[in-house]
């Protein structure tokens, strides 16, 4: 089989809020109702470290071997603002990058490089997708602040027309 007719499957390493932080996003998201018709499931409310995309499906078990080498500390976000990302025209909740979250994400794109794997590092910028499509930045209301005890990360398949699969969960040290 030709190298580009092979399986893949479309990864990112990611936060996954447990029930309560989950719903305290969705009441802030209601502050902003309506920016498009494609707002996120709130099943799918996640805050992305690292987009993986799409990799080679026989290579999901060096990825996960390798994240079980990541040691980092937990650490709390702060989500306390509201923002507009006129390429991606998605509208988020999010707020300043903690150290230890920016250290996370540098290990998991050091140890995913190591692998050799094709994907393109981005800027860290703590955000949880609310709506996408939005045409033009909208003027924001001010949400409470809500702060995120994050003690663990996820590796998440996304799957079309299907809520996003959490593939395995690693904890992070206190």
């Amino acid at each position: 089989m030709p190298a580009e007719q092979k399986p893949t499957r479309r990864l990112f390493f990611a936060c996954w809020p447990d029930p309560s932080v989950r719903r305290s996003i969705i009441q802030r998201r209601r502050l902003i109702d309506g920016l498009s018709d494609r707002r996120v499931p709130d099943h799918n409310l996640h805050l992305t470290l690292l987009f993986l995309g799409n990799q080679p499906a026989d290579r999901l078990p060096e990825i996960l071997a390798a994240a079980d080498r990541v040691r980092a500390p937990g650490f709390e976000l702060k989500l306390d603002r509201f923002g507009w990302f006129a390429g991606a025209r998605v509208a988020w909740l999010g707020g300043p990058a903690p150290d230890a979250a920016r250290a996370l994400v540098a290990w998991l794109g050091a140890a995913m490089a190591e692998l050799g794997l094709g994907f393109q590092p981005r800027e860290f910028h703590p955000h949880i997708t609310l709506y996408r499509r939005v045409a033009r930045r909208p003027e924001f209301p001010e949400p409470p602040a809500l702060d995120w005890p994050i003690a663990e990360f996820v590796l998440i398949e996304s799957i079309p027309s299907r809520p996003y699969q959490v593939l395995r969960t690693w904890p992070l040290t206190v």
